[in-house]
């Protein structure tokens, strides 16, 4: 019977070396670290200079392992899209970004397998709702006026054919 380990590590996006935490975690294990960090490179590469959490299942008897890539938080995907560092130290006053409607989308679209709503549109609100804390407008206006348009139906033809893709 195959016995599984499995590692959490949070990574730059296609930065993985094998110094810690990833040597020390599976050095151990008789693995090629280099093999490991190399796969974990590859498959994150596309998250490069955001947090990625990723996992890394190993069998400990054949020596065999897998990655599984996370989703980078709602705030690092946001930070990257407007290429700033972090949100706002003081969100209600200094706004650090604005946000383009189809941008908040493109967002809610990454998010949605990990998010609880049940609809893209819902998706969409949590993605307003983390620019509100970070200080970021969408569109030029405050996040939760852009919130009420969705609820009135305002961004609907956008969200269906967002839906479709």
């Amino acid at each position: 019977m195959a016995s599984k380990k499995t590692f959490s590590f949070l990574i730059e996006g296609g930065r993985a070396s094998g110094g810690p935490p990833i040597g020390p975690a599976l050095g151990p294990l008789g693995l090629n670290i280099m093999a490991v960090v190399n796969k974990i490179n590859e498959v994150t590469k596309e998250f490069e200079g955001m947090r990625v959490p990723v996992k890394v299942i190993v069998d400990v008897d054949t020596k065999e392992f897998e990655v599984e890539v996370g989703t980078p938080t709602t705030v690092a995907l946001i930070a990257r899209e407007l290429h700033i560092d972090k949100g706002s130290g003081n969100p209600r006053l200094d706004k650090v970004g604005n946000l383009s409607f189809e941008q908040v989308v493109k967002i809610a679209k990454i998010k949605r397998p990990q998010s609880l709503a049940k609809t893209l549109k819902g998706v969409v609100k949590e993605v307003l709702g983390t620019c509100v804390s970070m200080g970021v407008t969408v569109e030029g206006k405050d996040p939760r006026e852009v919130q009420k348009e969705v609820d009135a139906g305002v961004y609907d033809e956008i969200l269906a054919k967002a839906e479709e893709e």
